[in-house]
């Protein structure tokens, strides 16, 4: 960098770090905290019988549901990372991440069958935009002081374990105790505070996670981008049918599934 050298963030610190890794602190937070949330209510959900607001699936079918979304988000990080990479920048992949993850969890508090898979989507590509590029932009805050890196991403890491306590918790007794449209509302209310917090304090980061301009080979960028594609599709069919042939995934669980009123 030029004139945004990483020393201007060590000019005013808070525990020996700058500002910005708090900031980056509570917005991962605040996304763990929807994200174990909503995981600890999809197979409640699913499981729980019609008179109490749920789907009635077996727990198999619910399991092999909540295992594709677990999969996919991880997988997902492959195309989140090569956008941030190639063409947007870090920071503005949080920010459409988190975008799309406010609306998928708004989109599962709707609790219809339509709703539900569409916040399912959305939560993958979200988390895959997101999740790559917030430890990032701190390597990226960090790289003319290799020796406080440890101790921010102890910090770091500190925000993301309280988010996924207090996110069990709370979405946890609201779905259950309340309804399921709360304990899912809850987890797009706090994934809308960590992103608005991260839009409002973008200047804090300078130019520290932005794509300088430059011209791109769109062409280039367009095979990339479905290559990603097919590979990550690749590797989940391959996952399917390494899981099938060790059979642990549900013996006639597409033809079972079919049968259900909400597929």
């Amino acid at each position: 960098m030029n004139q945004n050298t990483t020393d201007k963030f060590f000019k005013s610190t808070v525990l020996g770090h700058p500002s910005g890794l708090f900031v980056l602190f509570f917005t991962e937070m605040w996304e763990r905290f929807s994200f174990y949330g909503m995981r600890s209510l999809l197979i409640l959900f699913l499981t729980a019988s019609f008179t109490d607001g749920g789907w009635e699936w077996s727990r198999e079918n619910a399991s092999a549901l909540f295992g594709s979304y677990v999969g996919l988000v991880y997988l997902s990080t492959m195309l989140g990372g090569y956008f941030a990479d190639k063409v947007i920048g870090f920071r503005w992949a949080v920010v459409i991440g988190a975008t799309l993850m406010t609306l998928g969890h708004a989109s599962m508090a709707v609790e219809t069958e339509f709703s539900i898979y569409l916040g399912l989507i959305l939560l993958v590509f979200g988390n895959g935009f997101f999740k790559p590029n917030m430890t990032s932009i701190i390597s990226e805050m960090y790289k003319d002081r290799p020796e406080k890196k440890d101790g921010a991403y102890t910090l770091f890491y500190m925000g993301v374990n309280a988010g996924a306590f207090f996110g069990i918790l709370l979405c946890g007794y609201l779905g259950e105790k309340v309804g399921w449209t709360y304990g899912f509302g809850l987890a797009g209310i706090f994934m809308f505070f960590g992103m608005l917090q991260f839009w409002l304090s973008q200047n804090i980061f300078g130019d520290i996670g932005l794509k300088l301009k430059e011209k791109f080979d769109w062409k280039q960028i367009k095979k990339d981008i479905i290559k990603h594609i097919f590979k990550i599709i690749e590797t989940y069919l391959q996952l399917l049918l390494f899981f099938n042939n060790i059979g642990l995934l549900p013996k006639y669980w597409f033809r079972d599934i079919k049968t259900t009123s909400y597929l």
